[in-house]
Parts: structure tokens; C-alpha cells; sequence
């Protein structure tokens, strides 16, 4: 390829750093297609001869018959998918296969082909995070009235409900998509056509290029077009913070499959057992989507630190673009496979989860609510009689609902028989009514708008 300016060939560690073959295989399937629109709109522009461009074309379509047979070959000397490509190419129909690069130049080529996968990844991830949500929504609905203690600083907080708990990862979910959505919306624009960094003298048909490549536009300028990859880190970006989402559900399955919590039992086939305990079920499969998420972070950081500070047009060090997006895009998929699986297969202890909602004081709250709604005492000095009757019964090992009405008389006066009826965690729960609450009717809205959303069965 260089051989009209070398004298001399590449250098072994030249040959070395230089190939991206082993990673940018990858992009064949987006490499074929934009090769196939391109020697279209040469042939439709009189560019290249009707004959040629059919020629190509024809031989574009048996070098991907092989590709998808046997797989892409490696030849480091030929560096990259789109010289791979080329050379199988001319093997087999000669040499109207250099024609295939009038008019464009490989800094377009592979922003182009880049493009074209990471908006097939938004997709691929956008499918897999409804398959998790659909999971999500289904447990939710089976566990409307299930109640848990709520958290805060991972002490017991107030009761919700199971099916409460599991939408707030619907939600975050919810947000994910629309962040793919985005970037695929903004990276929807076609490079090709840019050529090197200035456009090209022939006369091309952006437009044609963009339609048949299913890009809603042209880029509008050809240095921005080759040299920035601001849809791979909006892909990255977008990524990490799935990744934190799945990273925070993996946690707390984690930590819900311990024997101390014990609130869920993790399927056999996402666990692992112990090479010396026989009793351990590992959670190992959270634990590694908990995992993945630093790797992926360390993508997104890797890709912004190789962009800071390049001038335009194109640089080598764009090379390493690919192997950050590969990698994140393959463990994120795996991630979400894994927690489908997981929130699907799970067997939720919500007798141990009730358990432990009355066992934590939970209900503290609606006694400080009732003393403001019912005894017209300030929010402040109801807390810390609140506080008092805390004290009390877990000074003697009981629940607050175990405490007699002399002894909340004996700490307040103004209470009477009404306060033990909002006292039961179901009453709590209950009475969480407000739009986004945890009461057992408002989660029900919210799994019935959900299903709908991702168009299951009512």
C-alpha cells in the first residue's frame, strides 16, 4: 500500500503497532455495507463505470459470503478490515476493485463503519435493557403487597414493598435507554464523502450515500467528520452509567443472597459453589456484573484521555478508538444478560423480608405522622417522642406495636388507642399513597404504565 513513497517496508515492531486487524475485524459487516452504497453512488454518478461498480459490488457480496463462513483473516501486512477487504477484492475480480476507492479516503471509511456499528450497538443494548425491564415489571407485579424494609445508610428505614423496590431499577433503566437513544439520534449522520479531511473534487452524492446507509444526513463538515469521535464516548458515557445502574441491582442481590439478609435465593445456573466449603452458592455472576462496571468506566476514561487535546483532522492515536467500545459494548451485554437472568429466576424469601421490615423499627416514621396528623403536635416534638418510644422498645426487645397504650401514654399523653392502627407495616406501606409511593395500589399503576410502555400483556 505505501510501496509508490517507501523505499523500504515496515519495520517488525512498525508491522506490529501499526496492524488493527485483530480488533477492527469487527466492522466488516459495516465495512461491506458502506463499500456497497459508495460504489453505488460512484456508478449512479458516472464516476466509475456502470460494468465496474457492478463488478464490485458483486465481489463485495462474495467477499462477505466468506467472511461470514470462515471469518475474516489476519493479515497484519495489510493492517486493517478495509485493505483486508480490498485485497480479497481484487483477487477476485482484478483490478477494477481499486476503483472502490475513488472519490474517499480510509479517515472516512472508518468513521463511517465506526458509526454504523455503535449505532447498531445503542440498539443491540437498547433490546437487551427492555428484555431486563420486561423481567423487572413481571417480578414487580407478582410482588405489589411483598414488604421489605426500606434503606437508608444501609440501616432500616421504612417499610416498602418489594414491587416498589424493584421499579426504582425500572426507572433507572428507563433513563439508560433514552441515553442510548440519544447518542444514536446525534451520531445519525453520515461521514462519507468527507474523503482524507477537505471533501473531494468528484462529483459525489452525499445525499444518496447517507439515505442508502440509513443515516438521516450528511455530516456538514468534512474535518469535524474524520476526526472526532464524540459518538463513541456519548456511547461510552451512556454505557457507564447503565453499567453503575446493573453494578447497584448486582450489589444488592449480593448482599440480599447473604445468609445474614437472606431475602432472595439466586438461581443454581448464575452461582457458583466453593473448591473447599461445600456449603457456599456464590453469587458470582453478580459479583462480576458489580465488576464490570469498573471495567467499563476505565473504557470511557481510556477513549477521553486518547481524545483530549488532538488537532484536526486525524491522528493515529484515533486507532485505539475501537478496542474501548468493543470491550465495554461486550461486557455490558453480558451484564444485562446476566441480570435478566437473575431478576427472572430469583425466588424472593418475602416471609424473611416481612420479617425484617417489623423487627427495624420501620414504622417510627408513621408514629411521628400521627402524632402531626391526629394530635396536632409540631413535626420536631413528635420526632423526638418518637424517638422516646424507640428507645422504650428496644429496651426491651419488642416492636413498637408491641408497646402497651399505657406505655405511650407514660411518653405523651395526647396518644390513644387510634396511634396502633398505623403502626403495622402494612398500614405503613398503605398509607404511602402519594403519586410514586410504595403503596401497594400506586406500585400496581406503575407496573400496569409500564407494561404498556414495552408493550406487554396487560
Amino acid at each position: 500500500m505505501w510501496g509508490g513513497r517507501f523505499a523500504e517496508g515496515p519495520s517488525a515492531i512498525m508491522r506490529e503497532i501499526n496492524a488493527s486487524i485483530p480488533f477492527d475485524k469487527a466492522l466488516w459487516r459495516q465495512d461491506i455495507a458502506a463499500s456497497k452504497a459508495h460504489v453505488a453512488m460512484l456508478g449512479a454518478q458516472g464516476i466509475v463505470s456502470a460494468g465496474d461498480a457492478r463488478a464490485i459490488s458483486e465481489g463485495l457480496d462474495r467477499v462477505a459470503a466468506e467472511y461470514e463462513a470462515d471469518g475474516v483473516p489476519e493479515d497484519w501486512d495489510l493492517e486493517d478490515i478495509h485493505m483486508v477487504t480490498e485485497s480479497r477484492l481484487a483477487e477476485l475480480i482484478g483490478a477494477a476493485a481499486g476503483r472502490l476507492h475513488t472519490a474517499r479516503s480510509r479517515n472516512d471509511q472508518v468513521a463511517t463503519d465506526f458509526r454504523l456499528w455503535v449505532r447498531d450497538a445503542c440498539h443491540q443494548v437498547d433490546t437487551g435493557l427492555a428484555g431486563l425491564q420486561r423481567a423487572i415489571v413481571t417480578r414487580a407485579g407478582e410482588h405489589a403487597d411483598s414488604i421489605m424494609p426500606g434503606f437508608t445508610h444501609l440501616q432500616t428505614a421504612q417499610p416498602v414493598t418489594l414491587g416498589h423496590h424493584l421499579m426504582a431499577y425500572y426507572e433507572m433503566l428507563r433513563r439508560d435507554r433514552s441515553r442510548f437513544a440519544d447518542a444514536r439520534a446525534r451520531l445519525n449522520e453520515s461521514p462519507l464523502g468527507s474523503a482524507a479531511l477537505a471533501g473531494t473534487g468528484f462529483p459525489i452524492d452525499r445525499d444518496a450515500t447517507a439515505r442508502a446507509l440509513g443515516f438521516d444526513r450528511p455530516t456538514a463538515n468534512s474535518l469535524d467528520a474524520v476526526s472526532d469521535r464524540d459518538f463513541a464516548l456519548d456511547y461510552l458515557q451512556a454505557a457507564a452509567q447503565c453499567a453503575l445502574h446493573l453494578s447497584r441491582l448486582a450489589e444488592e442481590l449480593i448482599l440480599w443472597a447473604s445468609q445474614p439478609f437472606g431475602f432472595v435465593r439466586l438461581p443454581d445456573a448464575l452461582s457458583t459453589g466453593s473448591s473447599i466449603m461445600p456449603q457456599k452458592k456464590n453469587p458470582d455472576a453478580a459479583e462480576l456484573v458489580r465488576g464490570h462496571a469498573g471495567r467499563i468506566v476505565g473504557c470511557l476514561t481510556a477513549l477521553t484521555v486518547t481524545m483530549k487535546g488532538l488537532p484536526l483532522a486525524y491522528s493515529k492515536d484515533m486507532q485505539d478508538d475501537k478496542p474501548p467500545v468493543f470491550e465495554a459494548h461486550g461486557l455490558l451485554a453480558l451484564s444485562i444478560a446476566a441480570m435478566t437472568g437473575m431478576i427472572a429466576d430469583s425466588t424472593f424469601r418475602t416471609e424473611r423480608m416481612r420479617q425484617a421490615a417489623e423487627l427495624g423499627y420501620a414504622t417510627a416514621t408513621d408514629l411521628a405522622d400521627w402524632l402531626v396528623r391526629e394530635a396536632d403536635v409540631p413535626f420536631r416534638e413528635a420526632h423526638h417522642i418518637t424517638g422516646a418510644a424507640v428507645r422504650l422498645a428496644e429496651s426491651r426487645g419488642c416492636a413498637l406495636d408491641a408497646l402497651s397504650l399505657d406505655d405511650f401514654k407514660q411518653i405523651d399523653s395526647r396518644i390513644d388507642e387510634r396511634v396502633f392502627a398505623a403502626l403495622s407495616v402494612d398500614a405503613s406501606v398503605a398509607a404511602r399513597a402519594s403519586y410514586g409511593g410504595t403503596a401497594p395500589v400506586r406500585v400496581r399503576e406503575q407496573v400496569a404504565a409500564a407494561r404498556t410502555a414495552l408493550g406487554m400483556e396487560p
